[in-house]
């Protein structure tokens, strides 16, 4: 049982949401994740100029996946014991430095090290952010997850389309201009981190008087083990059928229907800011319905429309793409908060975990599906990827968190 001195010591740090710190982190995220959607985007132009096969494509996705993907969580755990808020902005600085570099590549090995240093400068930020929002979210970590979310959605969204208007027009070396939005973002993340510098002194006060850190729950270690492995095949799921996407869709619209770069940018924007969408929305359906149940129709509600999509033809592609990319993206912010829910007191390794596991998945996937267009062809890859999607199914599995978690009202 809880004392009443330590629900009140939790609500003093969880009952109002800071909106401000939430759209903060929100922007930051979509600056970060604009910058990052520059390197696919770009991935037509260093095929021609660099005579790239679809392999040497999928290993700068896999460079950058990497980097971004292996440090995640030891940076998270490292977090939760010694907070860095000013680590966010020290990451952006990495990202810029990255941005700058890929502009002057004059090999494909410069990519590789441009690439890599912008993954790192994402493995920094991300599990901090991520800690961040759900300090800032006032017991709504659903949706603060989602207003995180939605800004590196919203971010990759927008990227392809710069790149059509900007990079593809006028040529690889303007890439350094976006280094301005890097400088933006730093500014925003420095403000960030003095608010969350105060909130973890706050903590630690609260940490010395006896008070809990966080909400705890009654499942086994047993069933909480299943349900985050359970949840990593789900991430498995969606985000190589999303690296299918990001790294090749505008090679199979190319390909199989004619179009311009610069229109297959367009298709991947609309494909990108449906996801957006679809970000958002999945974590106030969490709050409110519970996460479970969200999870279960974003992973397999895709499943009618991935299966349709390589059989279409452009105008029901794009339409298929546009619902696969709404209901697929709903489910990361849920799948995430239902994971720290799972693992309290653990945010940044948790939120590291998740984030690094989905961007390493992401990159070895995008390499292995380059290799095997290569072999095949591009309509094999998209064939096979359409069944991801089904996988959902394992969700029924999952405990009901909305009824397991115990905190105060």
């Amino acid at each position: 049982m809880k004392t009443n001195g330590s629900q009140n010591g939790l609500n003093q740090l969880q009952t109002t949401t800071v909106y401000s710190i939430l759209f903060g982190i929100s922007l930051s995220h979509m600056l970060n994740d604009m910058l990052q959607s520059l390197i696919p985007s770009i991935y037509p132009m260093l095929k021609e100029t660099f005579s790239l096969s679809f392999t040497q494509v999928g290993l700068i996705t896999l460079t950058f996946q990497l980097a971004a993907s292996i440090f995640q969580p030891f940076v998270g755990r490292y977090t939760d014991k010694n907070p860095q808020p000013f680590s966010l902005a020290i990451g952006m600085g990495v990202t810029m430095i990255g941005l700058i570099s890929i502009s002057f590549a004059g090999s494909f090995e410069a990519v590789l090290v441009s690439v890599a240093l912008i993954g790192t400068g994402s493995s920094i930020f991300h599990p901090e952010a991520s800690k961040i929002a759900y300090l800032a979210s006032g017991g709504k970590r659903g949706l603060a997850q989602s207003i995180f979310q939605v800004g590196g959605n919203f971010g990759t969204a927008v990227g392809p389309l710069l790149a059509a208007l900007i990079i593809v027009r006028y040529g690889r070396s303007h890439v350094i201009y976006f280094g301005i939005l890097a400088v933006i973002a730093i500014i925003v993340l420095i403000y960030v981190g003095r608010w969350a510098k105060k909130k973890f002194e706050e903590m630690s006060i609260q940490k010395a008087n006896g008070h809990p850190e966080a909400p705890t729950h009654h499942l086994s270690k047993r069933t909480v083990h299943v349900s985050i492995g359970i949840l990593l095949v789900l991430i498995f799921s969606k985000y190589i059928y999303l690296a299918s996407i990001t790294s090749y869709y505008t090679f199979f619209l190319i390909e199989k229907f004619q179009v311009s770069i610069k229109s297959s940018q367009l298709f991947l924007f609309a494909f990108l800011g449906a996801s957006a969408v679809g970000t958002y929305m999945g974590g106030p359906l969490g709050d409110r319905y519970g996460r479970k149940y969200v999870i279960w129709f974003s992973i397999l509600g895709a499943a009618p429309f991935s299966l349709a999509m390589p059989y279409a033809n452009l105008f029901w592609t794009a339409v298929f793409s546009v619902l696969v990319g709404f209901i697929l993206s709903s489910a990361f912010s849920a799948i995430l908060v239902y994971a720290q829910e799972l693992m309290p007191g653990k945010i940044g390794m948790v939120s590291g975990l998740f984030f690094g596991f989905a961007f390493g998945v992401a990159g070895i996937a995008s390499a292995l599906l380059g290799l095997l267009a290569d072999v095949r062809s591009i309509y094999f890859v998209y064939h096979i990827c359409a069944y991801l999607p089904l996988m959902g199914l394992i969700a029924w599995k999952l405990p009901d968190m909305k009824r397991d978690v115990n905190e105060p009202a």
